[in-house]
Formats: C-alpha cells, sequence, structure tokens
C-alpha cells in the first residue's frame, strides 16, 4: 500500500488524478498512435524471418507493449518527469537481419543478455564513458546501413500500389509541411489503412485466434549469441533510445537520474526478455514529445507518459487479436507501413552518420559492410560494420564521440 500511495499520491506540486489535462493526454495519445501503427508491422516481418510461430510472435507483441507500458507508467510516476517507456524500433529494425540465424530459444537467450548489460552499464554509471568510446556516428551509419534495404522495398512498394502509396506519401509531405501536431507518420499510415479498406478486400480467414496466456519462455546461450545480438541491441538501445531521451530530458529543463533509467530499462528488458520481447526501455523520440513545452506545464507533462503507458498495456493484451490481423494484410502494403515507421529513423541516422566531414571513412565502410549482410565466422554483418567502423575511426582517423 505505501508504494501505490507513494506512485499515485501527492508529491510536491503534484498528484496524478488532478495533473491530466489536454495537452498531456494529447502528447500521450499521440505517443501512442506512433507505438502501435508502424513497428507492429515490423515485429511481424523480424518474426516471420525467423520462422516462429503464431504463439511465439503473439508473446512477443505482448511481453514489449504490456511491460513497455508498465515501465511508462511506474517511472514516470516515481520521478514526476516525463520518462517515456516502450520498445526499441531500433532494435527490432536490427533484429530482423539476424532472427533467421538463430534459434527463437536463443534469441531469447540473447535478449537477457542484452538486458543485463544495460542494466550493468546503468548501475556501474558507465553510460557516458560507453557512449564515448563507439563513436555515434558509427553506430548511426550501421542502423542506416541495416535499414537501407526497407528503404528500398518501400519504394518499389509504392510503384505497386501507386493509389495507397502515392497518397499516403502526399499526406506524409502535406503534415511534415503544414500540421507540426500530428505526426506525419501518423497521418499518412492512417491515409494507407483507409485507402487499403476501400480498395483491397483483405481476408477475413486469418481474423480468428485463440487467446494465449503468458507464459515464460525458456532461454539458450550461447557465447555466438552474445556477440551477433546482445552487444549490438544493446548499444542500439542506449544510443537511439536512452541517450536521445535523457537529451530531451535535459534540453527541457529537467534533471533526469541517468544511470537510474539506463537500469530501470535493463531491469525491464529482462523481465520482457523471458516473455518472448526483446526490450522494455526508455523511448527517445517519444520521450522528447511527452517532455516538449506542448506537453502542458513542466511539473504536470509526466501524465503524459503514463497515458501513453495505458494505451500500449491495452494494445498488448490485445494482441492474440491484432497479429493475426496484421498477418493478413498484403506483404506490400506492409513494406509501405514498415518504410514509413522508418523513414524518420533513417533520415536522422544518414544525418548523423555523415555529420563529421573527418569521418568519412569510418562512417562509409561502416554503412557498406551494413547494407552488404555479410556474415564471417557466423558473426552478422552489423557487429562487423561496428567493430571495423569504430577501428578506423580511433585508430586512424582518431575520432572520439560525445554524448
Amino acid at each position: 500500500m505505501n508504494i501505490i500511495g507513494e506512485l499515485l499520491g501527492r508529491r510536491g506540486e503534484t498528484y496524478p488524478f488532478r495533473d491530466l489535462n489536454y495537452k498531456n493526454i494529447t502528447a500521450g495519445f499521440i505517443c501512442g498512435l506512433l507505438a502501435v501503427t508502424g513497428p507492429p508491422a515490423l515485429i511481424l516481418e523480424a518474426a516471420a524471418n525467423g520462422n516462429f510461430t503464431t504463439t511465439q510472435t503473439i508473446l512477443w507483441m505482448f511481453s514489449v507493449y504490456v511491460f513497455g507500458g508498465l515501465y511508462s507508467i511506474l517511472i514516470p510516476l516515481y520521478y514526476r518527469m516525463p520518462i517515456v517507456g516502450a520498445h526499441t524500433i531500433t532494435g527490432v529494425a536490427f533484429l530482423v537481419t539476424v532472427t533467421s540465424k538463430f534459434t527463437y530459444y536463443e534469441l531469447i537467450g540473447a535478449y537477457i543478455f542484452s538486458g543485463i548489460l544495460i542494466l550493468t552499464i546503468g548501475y556501474f554509471g558507465v553510460f557516458s564513458k560507453l557512449m564515448g568510446y563507439v563513436p555515434k556516428q558509427i553506430i548511426a551509419a550501421m542502423l542506416a546501413g541495416m535499414i537501407m534495404k526497407y528503404m528500398i522495398n518501400f519504394a518499389l512498394s509504392i510503384s505497386v500500389l501507386p493509389v495507397i502509396g502515392g497518397v499516403s506519401l502526399v499526406v506524409f509531405f502535406i503534415f511534415s509541411k503544414w500540421n507540426k501536431r500530428i505526426p506525419p507518420i501518423v497521418a499518412a499510415i492512417f491515409t494507407a489503412f483507409i485507402l487499403l479498406l476501400l480498395t483491397q478486400p483483405l481476408n477475413s480467414n486469418g481474423l480468428t485466434a485463440a487467446f494465449i496466456f503468458p507464459h515464460i519462455q525458456l532461454p539458450e546461450f550461447s557465447l555466438l549469441s552474445f556477440v551477433s545480438v546482445s552487444i549490438p541491441l544493446a548499444l542500439l538501445i542506449l544510443s537511439n533510445d536512452a541517450a536521445v531521451g535523457v537529451s530531451a530530458l535535459e534540453q527541457n529543463d529537467y534533471n533526469p537520474p541517468v544511470n537510474q533509467i539506463v537500469s530501470w530499462s535493463g531491469f525491464f528488458s529482462i523481465i520482457t526478455s523471458f516473455f518472448g520481447g526483446q526490450s522494455a526501455n526508455i523511448a527517445g523520440m517519444m520521450t522528447a514529445i511527452c517532455s516538449d513545452k506542448e506537453a502542458g506545464p513542466k511539473e504536470k507533462r509526466y501524465m503524459g507518459a503514463v497515458v501513453l503507458g495505458i494505451i500500449l498495456i491495452l494494445f498488448g493484451l490485445f494482441a492474440w487479436k491484432l497479429v493475426p490481423f496484421i498477418q493478413t494484410l498484403p506483404q506490400t502494403f506492409v513494406s509501405i507501413l514498415v518504410g514509413f515507421a522508418l523513414l524518420g529513423v533513417f533520415a536522422n541516422s544518414l544525418q548523423l552518420s555523415f555529420s563529421n566531414p573527418i569521418m568519412k571513412t569510418s562512417v562509409a565502410f561502416t554503412f557498406i559492410i551494413a547494407v552488404s549482410n555479410l556474415t564471417i565466422f557466423s558473426i552478422s554483418a552489423p557487429v562487423w560494420s561496428l567493430l571495423i567502423g569504430t577501428f578506423i575511426a580511433r585508430c586512424i582517423e582518431n575520432q572520439k564521440s560525445t554524448l
């Protein structure tokens, strides 16, 4: 009862039941739309590449949304800051490239190790040092290289479905220029869904599924999965989610407990892993939305994260219904959804990759290796791109990164 009272009771000038307002509710709702539109399609693609069963796919969707939602409710209520929780979309984009190389249970073990790494980094307070060792441009170039094929498929899919893809793209540009409140990705994806329902018949046979009770998955551990999956996944979460989220909070005059935020991300990710998901961590872009001045008075913005958390939990609880529905969507349409979901990530990654003119060689090699999807000694391209890119940057170009 004391814990509940601590979370829901009055603290200073904050009181959860009275701090809800139009602006923080809107911010939370917008983040919810971002979380439940494009990313689920990406999860399903990663699951399909790994030949996951329907049960395993539903458990994945359930775990990342429910535990991400719990993070987004409990942590903001405890710290009274808009520390938003979700799962990592960049991490899922990476997993699409490796799920076919490991068994489902080896991936579970790799997710657990990734969470342990994040928890350890937060606990010992070495987050800033780690982010300073691997240049942020190298991580961005690796991510851009991994996403490249989705952008190509995105363009090809628009040519196959010109009405759906073309109109959605026009809507994306319109909202990018004239409506800053509604994210253009959300507007484009909603437009795509409406046009799909009007122009393409869906197979309703796939809409039925039995309820799947969440249960713990037994992991398998291997050195190869640790090197190829755990380390890159942890780096992506730390650089593209934790670093972005912490920076957004600081830019909006908060004093976030950095080490605790990272540690909680690792803790929640470990729990999520046992139920089939890759992570539940601080969400960078969504934290930026909920901590912005548009989300209302500073001391009340944390409730936007809570609103998002409720949306995520509801989405996760109905994963057993939503996964079969998404699986009925045409693959070309799914490629359009994934493209819109990753478009901003891809653009930001490219921009950051080439932001330092002295790092041309290291970034170029990182990008090329990541795009190649090569595997050497059973170690995947993202790992090689990180290793080689970091070596060139630090040993030849003498570059370091700052958070």
